[in-house]
């Protein structure tokens, strides 16, 4: 079976790795299963996420699959790209050969979590929309879990472009098919995609046609429940929900 693993509420939080995370990973390794790490967040690059991950000794095995990769998949060589994004999304842009900028004519406008977003962006984000640029986003998430509690995601600085110009983005990342071509590309037909997000996560499941195992680690919190879509297993976080697997 493969284990597509989400990354902020479920391996970590802010800065802080959730207790026994890596040996469930190990754990599952040990077992013979494949893991990758499967995030929205396309603020970091993929050099970076997979650093974060050395730093709490998880190996990262070339199993990071990111929104920003997804996003990529979009776009053609020779395309002109607004930026209302990360370095993470970036960088998997002009692996593809786009010419990215930050203001003017576009033929797209690719929004991303990036912590710098400001009124003057967005208005060439607007600008270039209103001028004909399709808008592409790597993901929708409206928050996501930290150390010190939640923050906004990519999906609040998408939502505020969208209201500005009535424009429906197109979206890479989970639960969309963009990310689950990408999935499909690398896993087996045989998963189950971990995470604290019913929205993104338990959707992204469902598309993959795997199971969906709901972490209570991140945004969802038993107060929440039940949930839609519904989850296939449900533990307080990944070291329980390995044991629960391995124990039967």
């Amino acid at each position: 079976m493969t284990w597509a693993l989400d990354l902020d509420g479920v391996v970590w939080l802010g800065n802080q790795v959730i207790p026994g995370a890596e040996e469930a990973i190990r754990r599952i390794r040990t077992e013979g299963e494949q893991v990758f790490f499967v995030t929205n967040n396309s603020g970091r690059t993929v050099s970076e996420v997979e650093e974060k991950l050395n730093s709490f000794n998880i190996d990262p095995d070339g199993g990071v699959i990111t929104s920003a990769m997804a996003a990529a998949t979009l776009l053609s060589p020779e395309e002109t790209v607004l930026t209302l994004c990360g370095k993470g999304a970036i960088e998997e842009m002009e692996k593809v050969g786009v010419r990215t900028v930050q203001e003017g004519k576009a033929d797209s406008v690719v929004v991303g979590f990036h912590e710098d977003f400001n009124y003057w962006k967005l208005t060439a984000a607007l600008q270039a929309v209103d001028g004909g640029a399709r808008l592409l986003a790597t993901n929708d998430d409206l928050t996501y879990p930290s150390h010190d509690g939640i923050r906004p995601g990519a999906g609040s600085i998408l939502a505020s472009l969208v209201a500005a110009t009535g424009v429906t983005p197109l979206i890479a990342g989970k639960p969309y098919q963009p990310m689950c071509d990408l999935l499909n590309e690398l896993g087996g037909a045989d998963g189950i995609m971990v995470g604290d997000r019913p929205d993104t996560d338990g959707r992204f499941a469902k598309n993959m046609g795997w199971e969906f195992g709901l972490v209570l680690s991140g945004v969802t919190k038993v107060s929440d429940l039940p949930v839609d879509p519904p989850h296939d297993k449900l533990a307080d976080d990944l070291p329980d929900l390995v044991e629960q697997i391995f124990s039967t």
